[in-house]
C-alpha cells in the first residue's frame, strides 16, 4: 500500500508515492497526480529509499555530549533561556531556523520567540538563498507574492533563466521546460557567467560579467520603451515609478555586462517582441550584495509590459529548499510576521498579538543571519537555538561562525544527525526526520503539500513543533502551546491567515482551517471564498497602500573589488547535480556520490596554465576569510579570471573543502542576503608529496593534508593527499582503516614511487590503499564494487580481461556509468541521446544527465564529423 507524501529536497515540491517494506525501508516513486512533477523525479528523489535508516542518527537528547532524558533536557533549555531573558533582556536570545522545517514547526518557533519571548531575533537559512527575492517582491508588490505558476513554463514563448542552473538544481522543472521547447518551440535564454548543463537546451547563452544582471535588465527596459513594447494602459492604471525607473535605466551602461553586441542585440530583440515571457531567477540573482536591486530590475521589465500574472508570462523565483516558501509564510525571517504581515506595521502587530493573546511583540526587525552570528561572536546573544541547519558550514565566513557558536554561553541544536554544528552545541535535541513526521510544505508556485509519516519515530526522537511547545510550556506558556498534533498547529496558522486576508494581505488559507488535514491534497494558495489558487496581478491589485505596483530606479552595482591584486580571482559557488546542501541525507545514497565524489575547482585553461595547475591535481584557494583545498577541473565552462566551486562538503566529508569558509560576510543592504557568488580568492598549486586513494568495507579515519570521503555500496572510499610522508605506509594504512591485526600485502614500485597495500582476512581484501606521486589513476568503480569480495588481485587497480569497469556514474537515477555508455556508443553506433536512452535507459528519468550524454556523443564522433557539426 503506497502513501502520498512530498520530497524533502528542493523547492519544486515533487509528490511521491512511498511503499514501506515493514523493515525500516521503502520504495519511492514519483506521484503521477501531483501537479508539481506528474510522476517525474530527479536523481536525488529517485534515491530517497537508499537514505532511510538509522545511520548516524541522534536517538536521544544530549547534554554536553552525553545522553540525557527529555525532562532534564527540556528543563535545562527552558531555564537557560529564561535566565538569559531575565538577566540580559529578550534580545539576548535568538533562533536560527531552516527551510527543511515543516510549516507547523516554523509556525511554533515564530510564535514562541516573537509573541512570547518578545524578540524578533529569529532568522532562517532562507536568508542565504531567497531574502533578496522577498525584499524585491515587497518593494514592488507590497507583499512577498510569487505571481505565477509552473503552468506558465508550459505556455511561455520565451523563458529567460537568470542565475539558475535549472538542469541540475531543479531538474523536474527543467524537463518540463525542455518538453515545452520540443512541443511548442519555446525559446530558452540562459543568463549566467558560467556555462552550465542548462545551456545545453538554450537558444542563447549570455555569459555576462559577474554581478551585471541589473545592467542587462536596465538595457531591456530601455529597449522595451524605445520599441513600443511598454503597456501604457497597464502602467497608467496599476504602476507607479515608471519614469524614474526608465531614466535610471537610460543612465545605466549596458557595457557593464561584457556581452558581445550581437548577443545583447539578439536577447533584446526576443525580449521586446515576445509577449509570453517568463523570467526564472534563482541564487545567481539573490546571492549578491545588490541582489534586491537585481530582482527589481527584472520586475521593472514585467511591470512595464504588463507581462505578469497572466498565462505564460511573469517573473518567477524558484527556491532551493523544500519549505523556503512555508517559512516565509509564517514569518520565519527577522523582519516579518506570520501570514505575510509586516512587523513594523502597528495594525499588523496588534492583529497577530491579539490572535495569539501573547504577552509581548517586538516592534523592530531582529538580527538577520549574518548579523545574528556576529552578535553571537560579540556576546550580545547569550542563548541560541539552531534547528535543522548547519551554519558552521553553510554561513559565509564559516570558520568565524563556527568559533562564535563554540563560544556562545548556551547553544541548543535540533537535528537528526551529527553535523559540524551539533558538535559545538551544549544541548542536542533528537528530531524526527522525513518519513517520520507529519506536516506541510509550500513549493515555489505556492502549492501546499503534505508530508506524511510512513515510519515510526526512532529512539526518543520528537517532532520539532512538540519540542518547541514543550519548552514554551516550561517557560510558563503551556496553554498557548497546548497543541496535540501538527493538524492543530496548521489549523491555527490557517485561522490567523484569515485575519491577514481581512487586512488586505495576499496570504490567506482560511478556507483550509477546517479541512481534513490527513487527506489534504496539493493545494495552491490563496484558499478563500473569493479566490482559490491562480495567479496574481494580471489585473493589478497590488498589496501597496494605493494598490499600485512600484517600479524602482536601479543603478547597477558590480561586486566590490576587494584587494584585487592579492586575490585576483572571482569565486562563484553553487550546487552539483546529485548532492543537496551539506549532504546529511544525499551522502547516505552511494550512487549519488559516484558522479562527483569530492569538492573541485573549475578554472579556465589559460589561468591553469599560468598558475602551473594540471588536471586532477590539487589547488590551495585562499581568501581574506579562510582557505580551502580543491581538486582542479580545467574547463572553459568558466571565463578567465573566474572560478567555480560547489558548496556541499563538510568537516565530515572533506574538511578542507568547506567552501563557505572562503566567503566574506558582505550582504545586500536591503535584504541582508550574503554575496555568495563573487568572493575574491587567490589560487596556487598545493604540490603534495603524495596522492592516495583508499577503499574499504569498513569506516575510514583519514589523516592527511587533504582528504575527501564518500560512501560506496559496500563501504567507504577516500581521496587523499599529504605534504609529508608517513614513517611507514603499512602503519598509515592500519590506522586509516583501523585494522591492526589484518594481514598486510604490500607492493612497491620504487622507480615510479608508487605503493599498493591490501589489508586482508581469510584471503579477502577488506581495505586497499594506493599511493603515487601524482593523482592516482585507477578504476575506482571497480575497486569499490570488488573490495570485500576480491583477494590480492584487487591491487591491480583495474578489472581483469573481459570485465568492464562501469566508470564514474553519469545517470544516477538508473546507475549507468561513463564506460558503459561509451562502450554502447561504440558497439551499437549510437548517435543520439534518445538512442542511448533506448539502449541503456540513461537519461530517461529526470533527464539532468542528458547534457553529459550529448557531450559524450560529441567526443565519440570522428574528427571530421565533429567539424561538420561545429560548422555554421
Amino acid at each position: 500500500m503506497s502513501m502520498r507524501t512530498t520530497c524533502p529536497y528542493c523547492g519544486v515540491g515533487c509528490g511521491l508515492l512511498v511503499s514501506p517494506d515493514g523493515q525500516g525501508g521503502a520504495t519511492v516513486k514519483g506521484d503521477p497526480d501531483h501537479p508539481a512533477n506528474f510522476g517525474r523525479l530527479c536523481s536525488k528523489g529517485t534515491a530517497l529509499g537508499e537514505t532511510l535508516g538509522l545511520t548516524d542518527r541522534i536517538l536521544s537528547p544530549q547534554i554536553g555530549g552525553k545522553p540525557a532524558d527529555w525532562e532534564t533536557t527540556l528543563d535545562l533549555v527552558a531555564s537557560r533561556f529564561q535566565a538569559a531573558i531575565r538577566d540580559h533582556g529578550p534580545d539576548s536570545v535568538a533562533f536560527y531556523l531552516s527551510g527543511q522545517m515543516l510549516t507547523e514547526d516554523y509556525y511554533a518557533a515564530n510564535k514562541l520567540i516573537k509573541g512570547y519571548i518578545g524578540t524578533a531575533n529569529v532568522d532562517t537559512n532562507s536568508r542565504l538563498c531567497m531574502a533578496s527575492s522577498v525584499a524585491g517582491h515587497k518593494r514592488a508588490f507590497g507583499s512577498d507574492t510569487v505571481p505565477g505558476t509552473y503552468e506558465d513554463l508550459d505556455t511561455a514563448d520565451l523563458v529567460v533563466l537568470v542565475g539558475s542552473n535549472l538542469a541540475w538544481c531543479h531538474p523536474v522543472l527543467y524537463q518540463r521546460l525542455v518538453a515545452a521547447k520540443k512541443a511548442r518551440g519555446t525559446r530558452i535564454v540562459v543568463v549566467d557567467p558560467r556555462r552550465t548543463a542548462t545551456c545545453d537546451s538554450a537558444d542563447l547563452h549570455l555569459s555576462l560579467t559577474p554581478g551585471s544582471d541589473a545592467a542587462l535588465f536596465n538595457a531591456a527596459l530601455v529597449a522595451l520603451a524605445d520599441r513600443g513594447a511598454v503597456d501604457r494602459s497597464y502602467v497608467a492604471q496599476h504602476v507607479s515609478g515608471f519614469d524614474a525607473a526608465l531614466a535610471a535605466a537610460r543612465a545605466s551602461d549596458p557595457g557593464l555586462t561584457g556581452l558581445a553586441p550581437g548577443d545583447l542585440a539578439q536577447f533584446l530583440d526576443w525580449f521586446t517582441t515576445t509577449d509570453r515571457v517568463v523570467t526564472v531567477y534563482s541564487q545567481g540573482i539573490n546571492q549578491s550584495s545588490s541582489g534586491t536591486d537585481k530582482v527589481n530590475a527584472i520586475l521593472n521589465c514585467h511591470l512595464a509590459t504588463g507581462r505578469i500574472g497572466r498565462p505564460g508570462m511573469g517573473p518567477f523565483s524558484v527556491t532551493g529548499q523544500p519549505n523556503a516558501m512555508g517559512g516565509r509564510e509564517v514569518g520565519g525571517l527577522a523582519n516579518m510576521l506570520a501570514c505575510h504581515l509586516d512587523l513594523e506595521n502597528p495594525q499588523h502587530r496588534a492583529a497577530v498579538q491579539g490572535f495569539w493573546a501573547s504577552p509581548a511583540m517586538p516592534d523592530q526587525p531582529g538580527l538577520k543571519a549574518v548579523e545574528m552570528f556576529e552578535a553571537v561572536a560579540t556576546g550580545r546573544i547569550k542563548a541560541l537555538w539552531i534547528i535543522h541547519t548547519n551554519p558552521a558550514v553553510s554561513m559565509p565566513d564559516a570558520d568565524a561562525v563556527a568559533a562564535a557558536i563554540k563560544g556562545c554561553d548556551f547553544v541548543v541544536v535540533s537535528d537528526i544527525t551529527r553535523t559540524d554544528t551539533t558538535r559545538l552545541a551544549d544541548v542536542v535535541l533528537p528530531a524526527t526526520a522525513w518519513g517520520e513526521k507529519s506536516g506541510t510544505v509550500t513549493n515555489s508556485d505556492r502549492t501546499i503539500s503534505r508530508q506524511r509519516p510512513f515510519l515510526p519515530a526512532p529512539g526518543q526522537a520528537r517532532d520539532d513543533w512538540r519540542m518547541i511547545a514543550d519548552v514554551a510550556a516550561r517557560m510558563g506558556w503551556a496553554d498557548a502551546f497546548g497543541w496535540t498534533s501538527a493538524a492543530e498547529v496548521f489549523a491555527e496558522h490557517a485561522a490567523l491567515s484569515g485575519i491577514a486576508g481581512h487586512l488586505g494581505r495576499d496570504f490567506d488559507i482560511s478556507g483550509l482551517a477546517q479541512a481534513d488535514y490527513d487527506a489534504l491534497p496539493p493545494t495552491r494558495w490563496p484558499v478563500t471564498a473569493q479566490q482559490q489558487g491562480g495567479r496574481f496581478f494580471g489585473q493589478g491589485g497590488f498589496f501597496t497602500p494605493d494598490g499600485r505596483a512600484r517600479m524602482l530606479p536601479i543603478s547597477p552595482r558590480l561586486p566590490v573589488a576587494q584587494t584585487a591584486r592579492r586575490y585576483p580571482f572571482r569565486l562563484n559557488t553553487g550546487r552539483i547535480r546529485d548532492q543537496w546542501h551539506t549532504m546529511t541525507r544525499t551522502a547516505l545514497a552511494p550512487r549519488l556520490t559516484q558522479h562527483i565524489a569530492e569538492p573541485f575547482l573549475e578554472i579556465h585553461p589559460q589561468d591553469a596554465a599560468r598558475l602551473g595547475l594540471a588536471p586532477a591535481t590539487l589547488a590551495r584557494v585562499t581568501s581574506p576569510q579562510g582557505a580551502a583545498i580543491l581538486r582542479v577541473a580545467i574547463t572553459d565552462r568558466v571565463q578567465p579570471g573566474q572560478v567555480f566551486a560547489p558548496i556541499h562538503w563538510t568537516g565530515d566529508t572533506a574538511p578542507m573543502g568547506r567552501v563557505d569558509a572562503l566567503i566574506a560576510p558582505v550582504t545586500d543592504p536591503v535584504s541582508g542576503q550574503p554575496e555568495s557568488k563573487a568572493a575574491v580568492v587567490a589560487i596556487a598549486p598545493l604540490a603534495p608529496a603524495w596522492y592516495g586513494f583508499a577503499v574499504s568495507t569498513g569506516p575510514q579515519h583519514p589523516d592527511a593534508t587533504y582528504w575527501a570521503r564518500a560512501r560506496h555500496s559496500g563501504g567507504w572510499r577516500s581521496e587523499l593527499a599529504g605534504l609529508d610522508r608517513p614513517e611507514t605506509w603499512e602503519a598509515y594504512a592500519r590506522a586509516l582503516f583501523d585494522l591492526p591485526d589484518a594481514i598486510c600485502l604490500s607492493v612497491e614500485d620504487r622507480m615510479r614511487g608508487t605503493h599498493r597495500l591490501a589489508l586482508m582476512h581469510d584471503g579477502c581484501t577488506l581495505a586497499a590503499l594506493f599511493i603515487a606521486p601524482d593523482p592516482v589513476q585507477l578504476a575506482r568503480g571497480h575497486l569499490a564494487a570488488e573490495v570485500g569480495r576480491a583477494g590480492a588481485s584487487l591491487l591491480a587497480g583495474r578489472p581483469g580481461v573481459g570485465t568492464l569497469d562501469p566508470g564514474p556514474t553519469v545517470c544516477a537515477c538508473l546507475n549507468v556509468g561513463l564506460n558503459t555508455i561509451m562502450a554502447a556508443i561504440a558497439a551499437q553506433s549510437l548517435t543520439s541521446v534518445e538512442q542511448i536512452g533506448a539502449a541503456l535507459h540513461a537519461g530517461t528519468s529526470c533527464g539532468s544527465c542528458r547534457p553529459e550524454l550529448a557531450a559524450m556523443l560529441a567526443l565519440s564522433q570522428p574528427p571530421l564529423a565533429r567539424l561538420k557539426q561545429a560548422a555554421p
